[in-house]
């Protein structure tokens, strides 16, 4: 019963690569042509700088591909700076995990690197060992309890952002405020919404990680045992004792589906399928007979299960379903079509259960004593308890809370528009959040004296070199990794969720992506072998032409596309590990999937003929497509 770990799957130290062994000096990159001065772009403390070059030389970074694949518009680097601080005080001084000190993170030509710190000292480790237990103890002990609290917060939260408006300023205070002696007026109130939409934003972000490492840890523990109890047991075996469960990243593919089969119900696929375009769709829905009930259950769908980004919600520019109907209605027409031919259109969720008692009931009979399978029982217990989390956050906090900051973002981009500070409400975003605020002083000095205010001539060629720029940088290719490969990895995130371990870096490290030939390997994240045409997606738009069986090869995939799966027959990503949403989903819908490959998307082209292994963690390519 014992299994061949395969490429990606163990996390044994490696020795540390010799000293002529690295990745590219993050010193020595070139600048993109056209995107000279691009450091203007970002706060001085995001950037990698000569004042700290053997300290930066020395450290391990690897591409933040997962969450930000394209280069940062600089206000969009609130997200990042949330997480920077929020998951790694996590790590560092709230629990605080033995061997791990949270994770840096720097901007180099406009992309996101980050590197996990670890922590050696065997008396550090121990003393940090004392509090961790005790509070994460903690936690675990009132998990339910603590787990409904947050969700109540997370609510909370959302329900006070949704409250927060911009509103331009008016030609004359209100005599209501005059006469209502508030002392304050409009200019405090646009300055103090400003204060608490990024107040609201970063206090959701540490709402984010309050249990996230606590999930993962749970889950490491859990392998850990098993890995020792079960000689070579791999991580897919793993993911196979706990997968199943029920979270609610997949509810708003669920509600899809319900939406198709009330269509087939009420005999209204026809107006389904006649219209490509989503609001003549809607249009012919409200006109045919029955079309009534469907929409009434098409916007009970949407609060709250359509907030849900194209992306993971750490770019203002991926479509929301809220705002962008294509994408659920492309899947909305394929499962009325599945439905018309006889096809079961629900996630195979018993046969995962199924599998699952299977293989646990194996494994645990393979334990010689009873306190060996009491140990393997309360571990698994924890892990099942936790686990939920570890995906359910991600829709009260990227999708839901996120997408509706964006959207008051862009109130509050529009009342520059309005004063002609900008052309668009999109060129906010080329201003980093602290930068704003100075403009909104500006304005409000302008307003207040009736002086034409500097920003009216300042900020518009400002934004359009910044633009120019930007658009420079997105045709650079981030390399996977820079900096110094470290001899052991222990941050929990970056294993579970980004897939980096000693063997990633090694093979990385082993690999020249101009020449990486015809297989690739990775993490074997959900069995299966598929063969299949590739469809190469590295932008969200390019999602509405992924075709019936194709292998979907990408840098990685965002919870929303959970609607594509239905289509495709595997799935491949540049980056991730065995918790990262492409390896969830595609465990979920019974796809095969090979994550934190490093180089698929930079040698495999559309159209290509590949092969799929997710029971060893290969991808080959068994015909090139004609350029």
């Amino acid at each position: 019963m014992t299994e061949t770990p395969a490429s990606g799957d163990t996390r044994q130290p490696a020795a540390a690569a010799p000293p002529n062994r690295g990745f590219p000096s993050p010193f020595e990159l070139p600048t993109p042509d056209g995107a000279e001065g691009w450091e203007e772009l970002y706060p001085y403390y995001c950037l990698i700088s000569d004042e700290r070059r053997a300290m930066e030389e020395g450290k391990f970074w690897f591409f933040d591909g997962m969450h930000n694949p394209e280069p940062l518009y600089p206000f969009d680097t609130i997200m990042t700076e949330n997480w920077w601080v929020a998951a790694s005080q996590m790590a560092s001084r709230v629990w605080p995990i033995p061997v791990a000190m949270g994770i840096d993170q720097r901007l180099v030509n406009g992309y996101i690197y980050v590197s996990p710190n670890s922590v050696t000292d065997p008396d550090q480790i121990a003393a940090r060992h004392e509090y961790f237990a005790r509070r994460a103890g903690h936690y675990f002990e009132n998990w339910d309890e603590i787990y409904g609290n947050w969700v109540e917060k997370a609510k909370d939260c959302i329900a006070r952002l949704n409250q927060i408006e911009f509103r331009p300023l008016p030609e004359l205070e209100p005599e209501e405020t005059v006469f209502g002696h508030r002392g304050v007026y409009s200019s405090h109130d646009l300055l103090s919404a400003y204060n608490r939409l990024i107040e609201n934003m970063l206090e959701m972000g540490s709402y984010h990680f309050e249990m996230l490492n606590l999930g993962y840890g749970a889950y490491l523990t859990f392998r850990e045992f098993c890995q020792q109890a079960f000689p070579g047991i791999t991580d897919r075996t793993l993911t196979q004792i706990v997968c199943g469960i029920d979270n609610l990243l997949l509810r708003p593919d669920d509600k899809v589906r319900e939406l198709a089969e009330l269509a087939i119900q009420r005999d209204l696929a026809g107006v389904v399928l006649q219209h490509d375009d989503p609001d003549a769709m809607l249009a012919a829905m409200a006109k045919a007979e029955g079309g009534a009930e469907w929409l009434e259950a098409f916007e009970a769908a949407k609060e709250p299960w359509f907030h849900f980004s194209t992306g993971v919600g750490y770019d203002h520019s991926d479509p929301v379903w809220i705002d962008d109907l294509r994408l659920p209605f492309i899947a909305l027409r394929g499962y009325v079509e599945a439905l018309q031919r006889g096809e079961d259109i629900r996630r195979p969720l018993e046969r995962l259960l199924a599998e699952r008692q299977r293989v646990t009931e194996e494994y645990r009979a393979l334990l010689p004593t009873d306190q060996d399978r009491e140990a393997f029982d309360g571990l698994l217990a924890l892990t099942c308890k936790v686990f939920p989390y570890v995906e359910d956050h991600n829709f009260y906090v990227e999708h839901w809370h996120h997408t509706i900051f964006w959207s008051k973002v862009r109130e509050l981009a529009d009342v520059f528009v309005a004063h002609d500070f900008f052309d668009d409400r999109e060129d906010l975003f080329y201003l980093h959040r602290h930068e704003v605020y100075d403009a909104l002083y500006d304005l409000l000095i302008g307003w207040a004296t009736g002086t034409p205010p500097r920003g009216e001539v300042y900020w518009r060629p400002i934004v359009e070199r910044r633009r120019r720029i930007r658009d420079s940088l997105c045709q650079w290719t981030p390399p996977p990794a820079l900096g110094t490969p470290p001899s052991v990895v222990t941050e929990p995130i970056t294993i579970m969720l980004w897939g980096i371990t000693e063997k990633t870096i090694e093979e990385w490290l082993g690999v020249d992506p101009a020449a990486a030939g015809d297989v690739l390997r990775g993490v074997p994240a959900s069995a299966g072998k598929v063969t299949g045409p590739a469809r190469v997606i590295t932008r969200t738009e390019n999602l509405y032409s992924v075709h019936q069986g194709e292998i979907l090869v990408c840098r990685i995939t965002a919870p929303s596309w959970a609607t594509v799966f239905g289509r495709i027959g595997a799935a491949v990503s540049d980056v991730g590990g065995m918790m990262a949403h492409t390896a969830i989903i595609s465990r979920e819908y019974g796809l095969p999937a090979v994550v934190g490959v490093g180089f698929a998307t930079a040698t495999i082209r559309t159209g290509d003929r590949v092969e799929v292994d997710g029971n060893e963690g290969t991808v080959r390519v068994l015909e090139r497509a004609a350029p």
